[in-house]
């Protein structure tokens, strides 16, 4: 739902390069947007472990995460649907499934009628209604707020926007207690200074693009420098806040706050890099994978200091363990 449109196929700015292997997905799928899913999902359960109910039962976690797949999925299919003109006139989207003949308006919009509707039953009959809610919302910010009202009209697009990719942390938490605690809104308040560096990272790829189809991105109104500063605030933000996690977890946060540090310290590395040439396509690119890979990370770390061996205080090994999840340079 978020941002995270983000993560499809990249293009360099005249010649495109691709920032991962392209795979050709079936046409129903690809409408579906399934790479965005899973940094979705990671922070539904990140949002769990924040809470005191967890683990959560399987049958429960099952149809969270299926519940809030589907919700995803539809709001994908639907994303498609409203800006189906808009991806046939740009480089990068012209031959997706709906602008290129090979999926018909009629059947992506019966898929997405059914995944909302199985997605709400699912979360409501398995869950509870408040989790089948916060999915719902997330969704219609997704297609209704970003995609109609804010990404044709404003450069804050992302900034508002942004909202819609940081509900499933509430969504978890709701699954999990069945109410909503301020470590929750913690993760919400994080995923939201996280999503503008990781979204402006990609516009830097593709500010000229956007720029074709009249799409006020950041970069395209105000230029790369100005975009460039905006990031390195939003990233210095996002570590400030991040920090929180420490006493946001019920447990475990002294290990969180220790493991986190190699984490924002990248992130920093990269958005300052970014800053001295934000022309260079190779400093975004980089700055924009370790974005996904760093909130992956987050949600990583969250779960792993509510273990019961970081929870009855064996740091050297977890330490140890964790610190091989950062690449080479992270520190």
């Amino acid at each position: 739902m978020v941002s995270v449109s983000a993560v499809s196929a990249i293009a360099a700015p005249s010649a495109p390069a691709s920032i991962r292997p392209s795979v050709k997905l079936p046409a129903w799928l690809e409408v579906a947007k399934p790479r965005l899913i899973p940094l979705l999902l990671a922070t539904t359960v990140a949002g769990m472990a924040l809470t005191a109910a967890w683990p959560l039962d399987p049958r429960r976690l099952v149809c969270t995460l299926a519940g809030g797949a589907m919700a995803s999925a539809a709001a994908g299919v639907l994303n498609c649907l409203w800006e189906q003109e808009l991806d046939g006139r740009m480089q990068r989207t012209s031959r997706r499934a709906l602008p290129s003949g090979r999926l018909a308006q009629r059947q992506a919009f019966a898929l997405a009628v059914a995944l909302t509707i199985a997605s709400v039953l699912v979360l409501v009959l398995g869950v509870n209604a408040l989790a089948a809610s916060l999915a719902l919302l997330g969704l219609c910010s997704y297609v209704l707020l970003y995609t109609a009202l804010l990404k044709p009209r404003t450069t804050q697009n992302i900034v508002i926007g942004g909202m819609a990719g940081a509900i499933p942390p509430l969504v978890g938490a709701a699954a999990a207690t069945g109410h909503l605690g301020w470590s929750s809104w913690w993760l919400f308040s994080l995923v939201m200074l996280w999503t503008p560096a990781h979204f402006w990272a990609l516009a830097l790829l593709l500010h000229e693009d956007y720029r074709s189809v009249g799409i006020p991105m950041l970069p395209v109104v105000k230029g790369l420098q100005v975009t460039a500063a905006a990031i390195g605030r939003y990233s210095w933000a996002t570590v400030a806040i991040s920090f929180a996690g420490v006493v946001a977890l019920p447990s475990g946060g002294w290990l969180y706050g220790l493991l986190v540090l190699p984490f924002n310290a990248r992130l920093l590395q990269l958005s300052g890099s970014l800053a001295e040439d934000p022309g260079d396509p190779r400093r975004a690119r980089n700055l924009f994978r370790w974005s996904i890979f760093y909130l992956f990370g987050i949600c990583l770390l969250l779960v792993l200091a509510r273990t019961p061996l970081a929870s009855a205080g064996a740091p050297a090994a977890l330490v140890a363990a964790a610190f091989h999840l950062a690449p080479a340079g992270a520190a």
